[in-house]
């Protein structure tokens, strides 16, 4: 027997469809910074709250690690290999002063970069991913393009200029959105110092993180800095304030902490985001070898909205007091509906996540109804 659903749910439905509901934030003048090029995103819905020449190709300077991190992380992650430095790993520039023959882990490469913007942590993890600096290119760009950086084109693992190294504050954006999702790296980020303890010789280094906004601004969560006499001042960051999660961007800014503090409070002020923790219910079963099964949606809402506007959102949940089995599962069983104002913002599936076969034996709808409302 089909089971018996209050509320039709139409085929056609596509998961989590959101329709954000967005403040006027797109007039590039109302908040003036220094920057050649700027964009001040929320990751969250993927749009561009304010922006100035965002797709303009721009060097990056050492905010290029960020990449180079990631990618650096993401190999630890499928084995941690120990790292000796060589001489062909040498660079200009900043450094974390790794010496010949000195070894660390992978990951503490990645510290060396996030913290004191190492150049020769940079190249040192680039050789020891990839043998070359040319293949190691390849890596970056490829990673770059699924993320979705379109107009972007990485030469060093460093940052270090390149006629051919060049990207946009928008796609540094969604460099620093995906830096976010890594949980590794988004802790290392965050934190204002890390130690590295080195495998050969056996010692400890405390480094020191370059991005001061982690101390200038109370809702920072994280960045990379850089800087060369062509790039200019370039600095990426992230800040959180009542679950409202913001990215900016600024490339040869010379006046960078000022104009992120700047964009971020423009931004706070324009937007709030109204939070919904994952659903999760047990339902009855009736008819099924399972008495219950428990249900829930993908994932937690996330809904991105004007400023002042989350305590009127409304939840509605479509779902039966109880399931005839059978019940599979992932199953679709009903339905949240976010709404405002009577206009819906999101809908999410509600799925079985386990399922009830039906219990042995045939039995009619009055034995199925005697048995949920009388047994036990």
């Amino acid at each position: 027997m089909k089971k018996l659903i209050c509320v039709l749910i139409c085929a056609a439905f596509i998961l989590c469809v959101s329709i954000p509901v967005y403040a006027e934030t797109d007039n590039s003048k109302t908040v003036e910074t220094s920057a050649v090029a700027f964009v001040l995103y929320c990751p969250q819905n993927g749009s561009i709250i304010l922006s100035k020449n965002e797709n303009e190709h721009k060097k990056p300077a050492s905010t290029t690690k960020l990449l180079t991190s990631l990618i650096t992380l993401e190999q630890a992650a499928r084995g941690n290999s120990t790292v000796t430095f060589t001489d062909k790993m040498t660079a200009e520039g900043s450094s974390m002063y790794l010496e010949y023959g000195d070894t660390v882990k992978l990951s503490d490469l990645a510290a060396g970069m996030m913290m004191c913007s190492g150049n020769d942590a940079a190249n040192a993890a680039a050789i020891a991913i990839s043998g070359s600096y040319e293949k190691f290119s390849g890596v970056m760009n490829s990673r770059a393009q699924s993320i979705g950086m379109k107009s972007s084109h990485f030469v060093t693992p460093s940052g270090l200029d390149d006629d051919n190294h060049y990207t946009t504050a928008h796609d540094m954006a969604l460099l620093m959105a995906e830096v976010l999702r890594n949980k590794q790296l988004a802790e290392l980020i965050s934190q204002k110092s890390a130690t590295v303890d080195f495998i050969k010789p056996e010692k400890h280094m405390t480094y020191t993180n370059h991005n001061r906004l982690l101390s200038m601004y109370s809702y920072c969560i994280g960045g990379k800095t850089g800087y060369t006499d062509a790039a200019g001042r370039c600095l990426v960051t992230a800040s959180r304030r009542d679950n409202l999660t913001l990215i900016c961007v600024t490339l040869d800014d010379k006046n960078d902490w000022k104009d992120h503090t700047a964009l971020y409070e423009y931004g706070f002020s324009k937007l709030g985001c109204y939070m919904d923790n994952e659903f999760t219910a047990e339902i009855p079963v009736a008819g099924g070898e399972d008495d219950f099964v428990t249900v829930s949606a993908d994932s937690s809402c996330e809904l991105v909205v004007n400023k002042g506007v989350e305590s009127k959102i409304k939840r509605m949940v479509k779902l039966d007091s109880f399931l005839f089995a059978p019940v599979m599962q992932g199953e679709a069983v009903g339905e949240i509906e976010y709404s405002l104002n009577g206009k819906t913002l999101k809908k999410a599936r509600l799925k079985a996540q386990n399922g009830a076969e039906i219990k042995s034996g045939k039995k009619g709808l009055l034995e199925k109804i005697k048995e949920l409302f009388f047994n036990g």
